[in-house]
C-alpha cells in the first residue's frame, strides 16, 4: 500500500498530533494468485502541530520502524507507531525531536 493512500489514524498528545498509518508489509500480489500473503504489518508516521501541512518541509517530524521490524497485526503496528510518536513529543526518542517544530514557530 502506498503511503499516500494509507489509513491514517490521528492521536492528539501534549499539544501535537501523532499521525500513524499501519499497513500490511507484503500484501498479496494480485498478479500471482498462488503467492501466499505475509500477514505482518508495519507503519509510517509523523508528528506535527494541529493543522500543519506535513508536505511542507519543517512542518512535521516523520518516523518509521527501523530495518526489518514488523508486527503481528494492524492494531499492534498502530500501537507501536503511537508509542514512538509519544516518545518524540516527550523528548525520550534517541534520534528524533519536536524541538525544530517548537523553535521554528511552525
Amino acid at each position: 500500500m502506498a503511503e499516500e493512500s494509507a489509513p491514517w489514524q490521528v492521536v492528539e498528545y501534549e499539544g501535537f498530533e501523532i499521525h500513524v498509518a499501519p499497513f500490511q508489509k507484503n500484501p498479496p500480489d494480485e498478479t500471482k494468485l498462488s503467492t501466499a500473503s505475509d500477514n505482518r504489518y508495519t507503519y509510517v508516521g509523523y508528528v506535527c502541530h494541529p493543522g500543519a501541512d506535513p508536505a511542507i518541509p519543517g512542518h512535521a517530524v516523520p518516523f518509521h520502524p527501523d530495518g526489518e521490524e514488523s508486527f503481528a497485526g494492524k492494531d499492534e503496528a498502530l500501537y507501536e507507531g503511537v508509542h514512538v510518536g509519544r516518545s518524540i513529543v516527550d523528548g525520550t526518542h534517541p534520534d528524533l525531536t519536536v524541538l525544530p517544530l517548537v523553535t521554528g514557530g511552525v
